[in-house]
């Protein structure tokens, strides 16, 4: 009875007689914790238990009641920034509460806005996945941000979120996604840019077109050949090499793209297939291959054709060049023939027919001649020759049996009118 009396008595004089909330620290900064402190004051020490409880514009925090006088936040943002204060309930249930307290919440402004890309150096092959991430070194709470494409500034998204980096994402880049981009960054204060990032984007060669340029319509030996050869798409620069029957004999750069020119000297052997092939180190194209057909030029025929008949002509002359000779030698020893007989000189009127008996002529008076041209001319006179066998017969008395005949040869060389050229050569029939 007695302890329950003293309890009775002195339970007024422990109970708190104020309520003091204490924030540490005081001026806390985005991203920073703060911790809440209930304080009591009593007039005189007592061991009695509490149950506290923190509120910010009317809500609870935490847990609600507990008999820890502290309250840990693990982080503060602006928008926590408020009127905070706390309660205390006594033993007999009575409520105290303490003044309220103002807690504004200090944002850092965002600082050196940059943006990246990945693939790193903004170079990206068209069709892959481009990201742009922009990020600030310094920044609290919510942060805005947003990217830009071109100097005209055409907004692509924004994004809000309390985080240092954000990122926006080109899923497929396309050739016109080549451009200037940059980004900005804000947290409630002044908009802070980034610089300039130019985005390249790498196009594979186009399957080339090869053209063949001639100055004439039909292209002959020794005309100049243009073979052009050119990509319609694709990045620069553009190597292109050129091919005659899958052999390469020459190549050409195009630094700034487009196509590119080759020229050559025709010959005989340049006739053929001809392609091309573009390559921009993404990858190489090889065009179609088209077909040369042309002709020997003029000046060129008419060489080939002389040589011809130079060459004719000498095979001909040839022959008629050793018969010539031959008559002349043939002439000149029947001239000194006719200078030691005078009665074998030409004879006038012509002789039609020559007779000569042989030992083997059954019969007498047989016409064996033989006519032979010498092919000698004189005027419209043609001089011929008259081959014929005469048997000198000795006389009877001195002629013995089985004694030696001899048949002995005759030439004569008679004129007639010229009937035919210098080669011609005529024989006659014996009449």
């Amino acid at each position: 009875m007695l302890p329950r009396l003293l309890l009775l008595i002195c339970a007024p004089l422990c109970e708190p007689t104020g309520l003091l909330l204490i924030a540490n620290p005081s001026r806390p900064t985005e991203g920073s914790p703060v911790t809440l402190i209930c304080k009591t004051h009593s007039l005189q020490r007592s061991n009695a238990q509490f149950q506290f409880c923190f509120f910010r514009d009317s809500r609870a925090l935490g847990p609600g009641w507990s008999s820890s006088p502290k309250l840990q936040i693990a982080a503060m943002w602006k928008e926590d920034s408020g009127s905070y204060w706390c309660e205390a309930q006594t033993m007999t249930s009575k409520v105290l509460r303490s003044p309220r307290s103002q807690i504004n919440v200090r944002r850092i402004p965002v600082t050196d806005v940059s943006l990246e890309t990945q693939p790193p150096g903004g170079q990206v092959m068209e069709g892959d996945r481009l990201v742009l991430i922009c990020s600030v070194a310094t920044g609290t709470g919510n942060i805005t941000f947003l990217w830009y494409k071109g100097a005209t500034g055409l907004n692509l998204q924004t994004k809000t979120q309390r985080s240092l980096t954000a990122e926006y994402e080109i899923p497929t880049v396309r050739e016109s996604d080549a451009e200037q981009y940059y980004c900005v960054a804000e947290n409630g204060y002044d908009p802070s840019p980034s610089g300039l990032v130019s985005i390249t984007v790498r196009i594979p060669v186009s399957r080339p077109i090869l053209t063949l340029r001639a100055p004439r319509a039909e292209a002959v030996v020794g005309d100049v050949l243009e073979l052009r050869c050119e990509a319609r798409r694709g990045s620069p620069p553009i190597l292109y090499w050129f091919y005659h029957e899958d052999v390469t004999f020459g190549s050409s750069l195009a630094p700034s793209g487009g196509g590119a020119s080759f020229n050559l000297s025709l010959t005989a052997e340049h006739s053929g297939n001809y392609s091309c092939e573009a390559s921009n180190g993404l990858g190489a194209q090889r065009s179609e291959a088209v077909i040369l057909n042309f002709t020997v030029s003029t000046g060129d025929r008419s060489n080939h054709l002389t040589s011809r008949v130079i060459e004719g002509l000498l095979g001909t002359l040839g022959p008629v060049t050793v018969a010539l000779l031959f008559c002349y030698g043939l002439k000149r020893k029947i001239g000194r023939r006719s200078a030691r007989d005078p009665l074998r000189s030409l004879p006038s009127p012509v002789p039609q027919e020559f007779t000569f008996l042989t030992s083997n002529s059954p019969t007498p008076g047989q016409l064996q001649p033989v006519y032979e041209n010498v092919n000698v001319a004189s005027g419209d006179e043609v001089y011929s020759l008259v081959y014929y066998n005469q048997k000198e017969q000795e006389s009877a008395a001195a002629e013995t049996p089985g004694a030696h005949r001899e048949d002995k040869v005759s030439l004569d060389i008679y004129a007639r009118p010229r009937k035919a050229s210098i080669t011609d050569v005529d024989y006659e029939d014996a009449v």
